[in-house]
């Protein structure tokens, strides 16, 4: 008996691991660890300049020597950051509400109704996708402009509802919902709000979240657009304002940095509160 325990113990126990396996898997792992320390070395430069004083900038020192706030005061003061922050976020997040809702509702009538020409809106709505916005900046600046919405949110939020990509993405992600549930919903008498609500939604979270981040962090950096349509700082956003630290006479790189950390913080927190559907959304498609 003892025998066939140890004949089983030896057949259970781990094989040991190659040495070519074993460097392969080191080899592997510090080629990631570098991948990561370049991703993140500017966001440190960033922070590292922001605490630097004006004498310490152009200096060849990784760490601050003399950590100081004072660029973040200079930044705050010379330029309205909080009413255009406040901007940011309002222009941010109404832009990704209605491209998510206006996309929804096209991704599931292009997956749900069959319709005459279906395929050929569809593809009209992709090409869309391909047009620069140069090309469509004059006839919004014309509508913007006719309709008294200049210096507004409004002529910020208004023209940027809708969104090709989203469309295009979360129609993929309704093509692979199971029709079967959709149909037994159907039977119990659910309308078509009543499925996309409570019957699709619920099960999509996770690549409607890492749209949703992806479509907030396009329009939190947008910066050509609300330059065109606002002439006044406190009428802009964010992006706008840092490019006044930027000038013939010098730049002023302690208070740029400081402001572009501040202007970072929003998106770096929507991303530690949507991480996990991020990750999971990423790991689903890759796996499809």
């Amino acid at each position: 008996m003892s025998d066939v325990l140890r004949t089983g113990n030896r057949a259970a126990a781990p094989r040991p691991l190659r040495p070519a396996s074993a460097l392969a898997g080191i080899g592997k792992h510090a080629a990631l660890l570098a991948l990561s320390l370049l991703a993140v070395f500017p966001l440190y430069w960033m922070i590292a300049t922001s605490l630097k004083p004006e004498a310490d900038v152009y200096g060849a020192a990784w760490v601050p020597l003399r950590p100081t706030l004072d660029n973040y005061a200079a930044a705050w003061s010379s330029i309205p950051m909080a009413r255009m922050l406040s901007n940011s976020w309002v222009t941010a997040l109404a832009q990704t509400l209605g491209q998510i809702a206006t996309s929804l509702l096209a991704a599931y009538a292009f997956v749900r109704w069959r319709f005459r020409f279906s395929g050929l809106i569809y593809g009209l709505i992709a090409l869309t996708w391909l047009v620069p916005f140069q090309v469509i900046m004059i006839p919004n600046y014309v509508a913007i402009s006719g309709f008294g919405w200049r210096d507004t949110l409004a002529g910020l939020i208004v023209p940027n509802l809708a969104s090709a990509f989203a469309v295009m993405q979360l129609y993929g992600a309704f093509k692979s919902y199971p029709s079967a549930l959709i149909e037994a919903a159907r039977l119990d008498g659910c309308g078509d709000f009543a499925i996309l609500w409570r019957t699709i939604l619920p099960n999509l979270k996770a690549p409607i979240a890492s749209i949703g981040i992806l479509l907030f962090i396009t329009s939190w950096n947008d910066y050509f657009w609300p330059l065109l349509v606002t002439t006044k700082l406190e009428h802009s956003t964010i992006q706008k304002g840092l490019q006044m630290f930027i000038s013939s006479d010098g730049n002023m790189w302690g208070a740029l940095m400081a402001g572009t950390t501040i202007a970072s913080l929003p998106v770096l927190l929507l991303y530690l509160l949507l991480q996990r559907s991020i990750i999971d959304s990423f790991v689903k498609g890759g796996l499809k």
